[in-house]
């Protein structure tokens, strides 16, 4: 049974911290506002265009002691990520989840965020959201149904998903816990405490900025790992800025997804609106979804049974 935390009301507190790579402040001015008209008070951390001189917006013990409180503190209903990058998974062991268990907060962000869905589904069956992070309010790349839909969300709007047909598609119905996130976390959470379980669940993947032979050596560490085996279903998000080796490795992103899979009779999804693309709907991650997938389109919605 995994459990919800409570959906946001008016008045509510969400605080922006970012606990891997460096983000100017001036990329969190668009959401801060968006947030305030919403009706909601915002905190700002101070990892949010720090005094930073490297990568990171802060030192490891600065990121996690930020994250800390915002987890302890009772009056924030939500925490939404800045920015990803890397830099979560150098401070997850540092964070204590105690009063986060009795008092849970909807924790938001994507991409190197995955490893927090992750950890927090596996071990303490708490729902997270997958969704875009504070510098893609000010995106104007970004389809502005991005942060409509998780603004509905927070507000406990359920949501359905169409997709667009795709060649690779294997067609069928599915229902199962959606889990899943950005690929390269997934596989290097393997065999640690933020390691997720896929049996019977509905997997969603996406990546940026990946060789293709590497997204082809962490989809064959997710499989070698057992991790594809038993699945309810795939959902293949988007593959952002992929680069090929000079001789090239001779299959498009697809392919190479669609080859590993092959052999399971589970439905699979391509061309799914979440990543570092334009498209990238907001999910509840550990809740249970339906899939069906037919000769002409898509759908992944809830499921409240």
């Amino acid at each position: 049974m995994i459990t919800i935390p409570p959906y946001l009301q008016k008045g509510d507190t969400i605080a922006i911290t970012c606990p891997a790579g460096f983000m100017l402040l001036e990329k969190a001015k668009e959401c801060i506002k968006k947030l305030k008209v919403e009706g909601y008070k915002i905190l700002v951390g101070k990892t949010v265009g720090g005094k930073s001189k490297n990568y990171f917006s802060g030192t490891d013990d600065e990121r996690a002691s930020e994250f800390q409180q915002y987890l302890d503190d009772d009056n924030v209903k939500a925490i939404l990520c800045g920015r990803g990058g890397y830099g979560t998974g150098r401070i997850i062991d540092k964070l204590d989840f105690k009063k986060f268990i009795k008092n849970p907060k909807w924790i938001i962000g994507f991409s190197d965020i995955t490893i927090l869905h992750s950890h927090i589904v596996t071990n303490f069956k708490i729902a997270t959201i997958h969704a875009p992070m504070a510098a893609a309010f000010g995106n104007a790349a970004h389809n502005p149904q991005n942060i409509i839909s998780l603004l509905s969300l927070l507000e406990g709007n359920a949501y359905e998903y169409k997709t667009t047909f795709h060649n690779f598609n294997k067609v069928g119905k599915a229902k199962g816990k959606l889990i899943g996130g950005n690929i390269a976390l997934l596989a290097n959470a393997i065999g640690t405490k933020s390691d997720i379980k896929t049996k019977n669940c509905i997997l969603f993947i996406e990546d940026i900025g990946e060789q293709l032979y590497a997204v082809d050596r962490m989809l064959y560490q997710l499989k070698r790992s057992g991790k594809l085996k038993n699945l309810a279903a795939l959902i293949v998000g988007d593959f952002t800025n992929l680069a090929d080796t000079d001789r090239h490795f001779g299959k498009s992103i697809y392919e190479i997804i669609n080859d590993i899979v092959a052999e399971y009779k589970y439905p699979v999804c391509y061309n799914f609106p979440v990543g570092h693309g334009v498209e990238n709907r907001a999910l509840k991650v550990g809740m249970k979804h339906t899939l069906v997938l037919d000769e002409k389109s898509g759908i992944l919605k809830e499921c409240f049974e």
